[in-house]
């Protein structure tokens, strides 16, 4: 199929976005558009028929990227490749989910932040956002905001933005001193949508555990962040100290974790039980793995 007709805009300043998304939405809608990775194949199958397609690649401010403040600030039209590339371990859990990301001639398109705007429930980076607390920069008719990666992800592809704002740039949060991560997928194929996928960050203050986020992803309509800094404590307590038997010994906090977190109905890829026991496994796997390379980098 190919896509219905629409129109197609290019403004090279911010505030002309907006301006052309509010003349869109009065005339039946319009829709963003930076790597169209995701938006390319919807207009395709003629899943969405926005009436104008807002291309933002060519306002400056958006193609910027930098640290500073102790976040990693993406802007809207920057690649997920970039990111990849250059800022290689500026934020470890980004820099581990981004090549689990479809392959890289679509990372080379893509952008980080319209992956977040676009919600898909088994989205790679949604999880990373919510894990780490980002913060997403909004502009829209009534000015700039922020919203907390907790508010933004609302359903599967519903997000907190209204049909006139735009995500302007996300801010991911630097590792401290004490701080590990870990993530983990699995899919039919590489490249494949996930059919359960954890990211896992721990934090570790004056030898005691602060807490220790697994947010799971494939598995809902949403990313889901759960704390089980006390199971690990716990855990820790009955370990031997390695890495594996850490994890045999967080498999019934996961296994309560993935009993709540997964509410798909399934398909023909996996069953709900199938995804309880990878959310159990990986998220296992991931915490005791953070733990003990984060318990490593203290001591050292």
């Amino acid at each position: 199929m190919k896509a219905a007709p629409f129109a197609y805009v290019r403004p090279t300043r911010l505030a002309d976005v907006v301006a052309e998304l509010v003349a869109a939405d009065e005339q039946g809608g319009g829709k963003v558009i930076a790597g169209g990775q995701s938006l390319v194949p919807v207009l395709a199958m003629r899943l969405g028929r926005p009436g104008t397609l807002v291309d933002i690649t060519q306002v400056p401010e958006l193609g910027q990227v930098g640290v500073s403040d102790g976040v990693l600030r993406i802007g809207a039209a920057v690649r997920q490749r970039r990111i990849e590339r250059e800022y290689r371990g500026t934020v470890p859990l980004l820099s581990q989910a981004l090549p689990w990301i479809g392959h890289r001639e679509i990372r080379s398109r893509g952008t980080v932040c319209g992956s977040l705007a676009h919600a898909d429930p088994s989205s790679e980076l949604p999880a990373v956002a919510l894990c780490l607390g980002a913060t997403l920069d909004v502009a829209g008719p009534d000015g700039r905001r922020q919203v907390a990666a907790d508010d933004f992800f609302v359903g599967a592809m519903t997000t907190a933005l209204g049909p006139t704002d735009v995500v302007t740039s996300v801010r991911m949060p630097l590792p401290g001193r004490g701080e590990g991560f870990g993530f983990s997928e699995v899919a039919r194929r590489h490249g494949d949508f996930a059919l359960a996928g954890v990211g896992v960050r721990v934090r570790i203050r004056d030898g005691e555990i602060r807490d220790a986020h697994v947010t799971s992803f494939g598995v809902s309509d949403r990313p889901q962040r759960r704390d089980l800094g006390p199971a690990l404590a716990e855990a820790i307590t009955r370990s031997d100290g390695s890495a594996t038997d850490l994890a045999s010994r967080l498999t019934e906090a996961t296994d309560a974790m993935a009993a709540d977190v997964v509410t798909t109905g399934g398909d023909s890829s996996g069953s709900p039980a199938y995804r309880r026991r990878l959310v159990r496994t990986l998220a296992a796997r991931e915490l005791a793995r953070a733990y003990t390379s984060t318990l490593r980098s203290v001591a050292a």
